[in-house]
């Protein structure tokens, strides 16, 4: 059987992130990209110059239609800017199989651009993060959803990643990318108990658009072939790491290049 995963998320029409980062990242892991489109964007590597949020029935539709014939082995749920399409995309996914979910509660692009509305961050809590199999937040993200500080050091991202296990899902990566120090450090913490950091240098570059949506798209390819979370969770870091190192291989805009999805296939 074919491994499928659905993103359901936003479009980026310069290409790096969302829905685009999402299809690249599952083919690049192995594993057939289905899409459920939740927002448009008119955006490239330097900003968010506009944002067209499509209707929450046609969201509804499109879940729908997608389930309703493939088989789906894994879903990642990325921008949601309004209650409403939050709303929509929960009850689309409890009448389906949706199969493990991934949820990246993204609120903020790499340009600094909001992408999630004030009003939605509570809905986002109390509707989606209970369904999800991993929650995938930045340290800014974590901060938002919390109310709180953004996380300086180890313990107060441990404390962070304990309160937001605490909202429902049933396992969180709480990701250090946008931490000061020479390390990303990223925090998997699960509710069954297992708890392990992975580290890596910092790269540095300017080309991390996208990173945070190819990682949750990755540990969704990875889910969907079936694969323990641990050993998901560990490989998506490994492969973003590698996507992020070889970014400087392209010349995409002026702004925040993309990751390099396709790093270990092209010349």
């Amino acid at each position: 059987m074919t491994a499928i995963a659905v993103t359901i998320a936003g479009s980026d029409s310069g290409g790096g992130a969302g829905i685009q980062a999402d299809l690249k990242s599952f083919s690049a892991n192995g594993v057939f990209g289905a899409s459920v489109l939740t927002a448009l964007t008119a955006q490239n590597t330097k900003g968010v110059f506009a944002i067209h949020d499509v209707p929450p029935e046609f969201v509804r539709a499109q879940i729908d239609a997608v389930y309703s014939d493939l088989e789906v082995s894994a879903t990642k749920i990325g921008m949601l800017s309004r209650v409403e399409v939050i709303e929509a995309v929960a009850d689309g996914l409890k009448a389906h199989s949706a199969g493990p979910i991934v949820l990246d509660p993204v609120m903020v692009a790499a340009s600094g651009d909001p992408l999630l509305a004030d009003s939605a961050v509570a809905g986002l809590i109390e509707i989606l993060v209970p369904l999800a199999d991993v929650l995938t937040p930045n340290l800014h993200e974590a901060a938002r959803m919390l109310s709180a500080d953004v996380a300086q050091d180890d313990a107060a991202m441990e404390d962070q990643a304990r309160r937001l296990l605490a909202l429902g899902p049933k396992s969180v990566l709480l990701k250090g990318g946008h931490g000061t120090s020479d390390e990303s450090a990223d925090l998997f913490l699960a509710a069954s108990g297992e708890t392990f950091w992975l580290r890596s240098p910092r790269i540095a570059t300017v080309n991390t658009h996208g990173t945070g949506c190819s990682l949750s798209s990755a540990i969704a390819a990875g889910l969907a072939k079936g694969q323990p979370v641990d050993e998901v969770v560990r490989a998506a870091k490994a492969y973003i790491q590698s996507a992020i190192a070889a970014s400087n291989q392209l010349q995409i805009g002026q702004g925040h290049g993309p990751v390099h999805h396709f790093h270990h296939m092209w010349s």
